[in-house]
């Protein structure tokens, strides 16, 4: 009944005959759910929806706590043919109105504490029902799954039609919506699986987040496809992860994960039975992966992937996994180094802009057909705007990016969206911001403000301002004020100049 439904057929298929083969593991009740159980529930998510008036193609937004009923949700959109579109649980009511009005979804799923502030934001971009969920699993959500039966028969969906779109920041500051089909999710997730050499025997520690790729698409779908087991942990706790380590054999993480992990008691004995660790999302310092290799005798399978593409690369399963590279271009990928000016492609070792073609690129940007253009090219290729190189041996390496991205924790940010909201402020002139390495995020978002004249502005106060308004991973871990930004002849900021300045403030 799953094969006219391309991601739905996917994520079925190997736990059909394992109805009662354990999914995962709540952490927060301690009780297990069977496949069977899950997609009983995905079913009657499904038919809620469609009891709700959801149609093929309409967008469903949710902005929830990590729960089990939150990933059923997902699985039940997927069968009745509607786009997920998950949100950061940091964005503010104001940053969450930009996205309902841009994406029209018809329905929104939120945490009950966030119901009156974001009632009116979601009535005024034309929503059309409010449901909720809290941590613990109770709201209308769980109400109107409860009230249907399961045996939901799925909508027919081919591969070219959209299955979510997640929103990725913009260098002006206007977020882009990131349209993914069947085919990419499917295609990403089941050439992972067998690349990482996931079976039904793997239990994955799930401490990742689900609005993000890295955390859905990625950690849950591989495990589904895969039919093996998930430890499901609300959010990240070191020494909770440490100690599920002996009923798991594999853990994906952002650098975050590692470097707080490695400050634990008793680790290398709790990662002995441990099969694979995986990093994403943020650049793995060199230092994290001698370090945990010297402490758990487990090499670090380091990747590399964008919201637009899912995964593009991997260090290799079997064979040399380099610290500072992200491996190989994944099967069916194709990667090239290009000139940024000509779009020539690059010989090997050479620096240039990385450019992918597979089935795991986007479909384009949500209303955004001029950025689609300058972004996708004509031959599948897609400009991901990463500055990286080839090695002689074939490894990628990641040097740097053409545009201003900060990868913090694993969450991108652009500075122009911060600088914008510091340039608001009363007394403030001006504003560069930047990232500086840190040991712990990777990246810590640093704001070089400058004051009016005769204006006397305290960093403290900047970031009270900026809290209302600001997801939280957004926010400046550092403000330092200054009389002036470095500038060249053209009277370009010189932001280059100011990461040199103060590379130093994530260690201090």
């Amino acid at each position: 009944m799953y094969s006219e439904n391309h991601l739905a057929c996917a994520l079925r298929a190997a736990s059909i005959g394992r109805n009662d083969a354990h999914l995962l593991l709540n952490h927060q009740t301690g009780e297990t759910q069977s496949y069977g159980a899950f997609f009983a529930n995905a079913e009657r998510m499904a038919a809620a929806l469609v009891a709700a008036g959801i149609k093929p193609g309409d967008r469903i937004a949710v902005q929830v706590p990590k729960t089990v009923a939150v990933l059923e949700l997902y699985v039940g959109a997927v069968l009745a043919g509607a786009v997920f579109l998950p949100l950061n649980t940091g964005y503010t009511a104001s940053e969450v109105a930009y996205f309902l009005q841009d994406a029209g979804p018809n329905l929104l799923v939120c945490d009950p504490v966030n119901l009156a502030k974001l009632t009116p934001v979601a009535q005024q971009a034309g929503v059309s029902e409010i449901w909720t969920i809290a941590a613990d699993e109770t709201g209308t959500l769980t109400d109107q799954r409860n009230a249907q039966q399961s045996g939901f028969h799925p909508v027919a969906r081919m591969a070219d039609d959209l299955a979510a779109i997640l929103y990725t920041s913009g260098t002006t500051g206007r977020s882009k919506g990131a349209m993914l089909t069947h085919r990419a999710l499917a295609s990403n997730s089941q050439v992972l699986k067998d690349y990482w050499h996931f079976t039904r025997d793997d239990v994955l520690i799930h401490a990742l987040p689900i609005f993000h790729t890295h955390g859905l698409f990625v950690a849950t779908n591989v495990t589904m496809m895969a039919g093996g087991s998930m430890i499901f942990l609300p959010n990240f706790d070191a020494e909770t992860v440490r100690d599920y380590m002996g009923q798991a054999t594999a853990l994906m993480g952002v650098p975050t994960f590692y470097v707080r992990l490695l400050q634990t008691h008793g680790l290398p004995d709790a990662a002995r039975g441990m099969r694979l660790f995986v990093s994403g999302s943020a650049p793995l310092l060199a230092e994290t992966h001698d370090q945990w290799r010297a402490q758990t005798g487990h090499a670090i399978l380091e990747r590399y992937g964008m919201t637009e593409t899912n995964m593009n690369t991997s260090n290799p399963y079997v064979g040399a996994r380099r610290a500072g590279t992200v491996g190989f271009p994944l099967p069916g990928v194709e990667l090239k180094v290009c000139d940024p000016k000509t779009g020539a492609e690059l010989a090997q070792g050479e620096i240039g802009v990385l450019e992918v073609r597979g089935d795991n690129v986007f479909a384009g940007y949500w209303k955004m057909p001029e950025k689609t253009a300058a972004e996708l090219r004509d031959d599948g290729f897609f400009i991901t705007g990463d500055l990286g190189l080839v090695d002689d041996q074939g490894y990628v390496q990641i040097v740097g990016r053409d545009k201003d991205l900060i990868i913090t924790g694993g969450y991108n940010v652009y500075p122009k969206e911060v600088e914008l909201l510091i340039d608001d402020l009363p007394g403030v002139n001006e504003s560069a911001v930047i990232a500086v390495p840190d040991a712990d995020f990777g990246e810590a978002v640093t704001a070089i403000v400058v004051p009016q004249n005769g204006a006397v502005l305290k960093p403290e106060d900047i970031a009270d301002a900026l809290r209302e308004n600001l997801a939280r991973f957004k926010q400046p871990r550092h403000i330092v004020i200054v009389d002036e930004l470095p500038r060249n002849t053209m009277g370009k900021v010189q932001k280059n100049a100011l990461r040199e300045t103060y590379k130093g403030l994530g260690t201090n």
